[in-house]
């Protein structure tokens, strides 16, 4: 089934290559991925996204929360401190989006990106649903898809299989969050009904799970601005645009990221990353360890 769904200022391209979702592929003029269970098609039209499923979508609230579809752009742009790094930024990646992604989903895809490039935390996504993943239908019978495995799935795999989808040492870690969540130590429903600082610290309690991959599900699970993720490309940004003669310590970055970008500093965050990523290319990993 196919239905376009007006849109102004959506960069379709930006938006789904930009680090935050590992689940898309090209296809063409169009982006095919796997949201919710569901295989889509995505093309960009002259103010509008055009989406194609196998299914009956129902009523395609899942895509339209997911694509953040209902968000106004423009007013969140005002928000944006008025300085020349973000002028920069904006103008560099107009129409960038940030996604609202399944919590389970998108807590595990980055507990694998430490240390890794996007293209090889692709490959790991797509290896872990191959191998532990419900089988969902596709538009090709003849090409098997699946849906990104559940944390009840992964819970009671051994450590040994996970590694041989190239999840190296990361592989430990995904499994003690699996564990936790489907034994309930976790609830990442919950998280919806507390403070930001209390859901990134119930988050960072998972080994391997430090602030910026929690502030990483926060923003692109949850929708919460007042999570900044810092990573490496993030940090270069900081440091070279805002603080150029001086290397700040932790605590007064931590500071500036609080006070400075504004109600809608994740999204600030994510053109900044988006930024320095695309037009200012020098560290190859988006994940520092943490």
């Amino acid at each position: 089934m196919t239905a376009p769904f007006a849109v102004q200022n959506y960069n379709l391209d930006a938006t789904l290559d930009s680090g935050q979702a590992f689940r898309w592929w090209r296809s063409g003029a169009s982006w095919e991925g796997i949201i919710h269970g569901r295989w889509v098609r995505l093309r960009a039209l002259p103010d509008a996204l055009e989406a194609e499923t196998v299914e009956d979508p129902g009523t395609w609230d899942w895509l339209t929360h997911y694509l953040g579809l209902t968000e106004n752009l423009e007013e969140i742009l005002t928000t944006f401190p008025a300085d020349e790094p973000l002028r920069a930024a904006v103008q560099a990646c107009p129409g960038l989006r940030l996604l609202r992604q399944d919590p389970w989903e998108c807590l595990a895809s980055f507990i694998l990106s430490s240390t890794k490039q996007i293209i090889q935390i692709r490959q790991c996504v797509a290896l872990l649903s191959r191998d532990f993943g419900s089988p969902i239908p596709g538009p090709d019978p003849t090409q098997p898809l699946h849906a990104f495995p559940t944390a009840l799935q992964l819970a009671d795999v051994p450590e040994s299989a996970l590694r041989s989808c190239k999840l190296g040492f990361r592989a430990k870690y995904l499994s003690a969050a699996a564990r936790a969540i489907a034994g309930g130590d976790l609830d990442l429903d919950q998280l919806t009904k507390l403070t930001t600082a209390v859901a990134r610290e119930r988050l960072t309690q998972l080994p391997g799970v430090g602030p910026k991959i929690a502030n990483c599900v926060l923003l692109f699970a949850y929708g919460r601005q007042d999570a900044f993720p810092v990573d490496v490309w993030v940090l270069r940004a900081l440091e070279e645009l805002y603080f150029p003669r001086r290397r700040p310590n932790p605590q007064t970055l931590i500071r500036f990221t609080e006070t400075h970008f504004g109600p809608n500093a994740g999204y600030a965050q994510q053109y900044l990353f988006h930024y320095v990523r695309t037009q200012r290319p020098r560290p190859t990993r988006i994940g520092s360890g943490d």
